[in-house]
């Protein structure tokens, strides 16, 4: 059994707190760099397999696609296998299967391994945030979950940038490569820093039962806005990386594969965004802070419509750290609001998140084609504009009983 109940919850500022949330950060790292180290080299699968940007883009949407679908399958795995085993597996197996890519000669085989690679990674994602959920105290959990996608926007800057820096001066091949080789790392790092499990105890798995327990989260008042948030928020977010190196490759700009990697740099704003924006929800309450964290990528990406690179790049910054804090907030708000099967609730989320990413994603690519950046960043306004509207909702929603002081501020 993977658990002994009746421990105390972890503290922020332990040394337990510390292995955590390092284990938990290396596993984000992983996780994010692995699926997103493709993005900036979507113009150079374009010019080597022959394909146009919206299908180059299914470098990153088939594997979003696939996790998604298999969170619902992998999260209730997790209450019968355990948190931290089906975790460990879904790191080192993603790392793997990345490695294999790179030897994959054809367009089409790279795509069937970039998608067993996304139903790998599955295991990582959900189980995470129900193992946050259940051994973190309600104080460090913002912080906890902060940091968690913290480690998420680290590995995808360096995913990126390590990416686009390699396939300049050498391949795309050994970028991926050496992205999949890090992921390894990241998993033995993973296996020996995190602790057991000790607030979760293995049950056998009913699957009649599942749909239902999946099914009653949609019944809360809040739960079902917090879904819609991640497919809104994440397919926005993913539209601006997924095009915005195309735009730049381009005249008058004509920058180079390194720089377009280089332009990664600004996930450093999410790190810290998301680990702030998470504590000072925890503070003030997230219905408080979900809605201004929103406002501000529409601000952002009105940036991004400048000719001038600089505003262009700072756009791009504000647009990281609004995607970030919200996410923060958002995510934390599952573990929070969901009492029971926090598992599943975690697993609808980021079903819905890798959804936005894999489907909007890649049809942000259609208003790419046919209205160029001006086309995605109304698209990308369209989605935030309905998320902020979402979010105002949620501001005004009660919480439920057992949360009232938990969203009382500390003085």
């Amino acid at each position: 059994m993977d658990g002994e109940v009746g421990h105390r919850l972890i503290e922020a500022g332990t040394p337990e707190f510390r292995r955590t949330t390092l284990a938990l950060f290396a596993a984000g790292f992983s996780t994010f760099a692995v699926l997103y180290g493709v993005q900036p080299l979507m113009p150079v699968f374009a010019d080597a397999f022959s394909v146009s940007p919206a299908e180059s883009s299914l470098a990153l949407s088939l594997p979003c696609a696939t996790l998604a679908v298999s969170l619902l399958v992998v999260s209730p795995l997790s209450e019968v296998w355990g948190r931290k085993p089906v975790m460990a597996a879904s790191l080192f197996l993603s790392a793997l299967l990345t490695i294999a890519a790179v030897m994959m000669p054809s367009w089409h085989g790279f795509l069937v391994l970039r998608a067993l690679t996304g139903i790998a990674a599955s295991g990582l994602p959900a189980v995470a945030m129900a193992y946050l959920s259940e051994e973190m105290h309600g104080r460090a959990i913002g912080l906890s979950m902060g940091l968690l996608i913290g480690g998420n926007a680290l590995g995808g800057m360096v995913g990126r940038l390590m990416a686009g820096i390699i396939a300049d001066h050498a391949s795309w091949r050994i970028g991926l490569g050496v992205i999949g080789g890090l992921a390894l790392l990241a998993a033995l790092a993973f296996q020996f820093a995190l602790p057991a499990s000790r607030h979760f105890a293995a049950h056998r798995m009913r699957w009649r039962e599942v749909p239902a327990s999946f099914g009653h989260h949609f019944k809360d008042a809040g739960l079902p806005w917090l879904f819609s948030e991640s497919f809104l928020l994440m397919g926005g977010f993913v539209c601006v990386y997924n095009y915005i190196g195309f735009r730049l490759l381009d005249p008058p700009y004509s920058l180079s594969q390194t720089a377009i990697g280089a332009i990664f740099v600004v996930y450093l704003a999410g790190t810290a965004s998301s680990a702030i924006t998470g504590e000072v929800a925890s503070r003030l309450g997230r219905r408080r802070v979900l809605w201004l964290a929103i406002l501000l990528g529409l601000g952002g990406i009105a940036l991004t419509l400048s000719s001038h690179l600089i505003l262009i790049i700072a756009g791009i910054v504000v647009v990281t750290v609004s995607f970030f804090g919200a996410h923060s907030v958002a995510s934390s708000w599952i573990g929070r609001r969901a009492m029971t099967d926090r598992a599943q609730a975690s697993a609808i989320y980021l079903c819905l998140y890798y959804l936005g990413s894999s489907v909007l994603g890649t049809t942000g690519g259609w208003f790419f084609a046919h209205a160029g950046w001006p086309g995605v960043a109304g698209f990308f306004a369209g989605l935030y504009v309905l998320a902020l509207l979402i979010a105002i909702r949620l501001s005004r929603l009660a919480p439920l009983p057992e949360l009232i002081a938990a969203e009382i501020p500390k003085p």
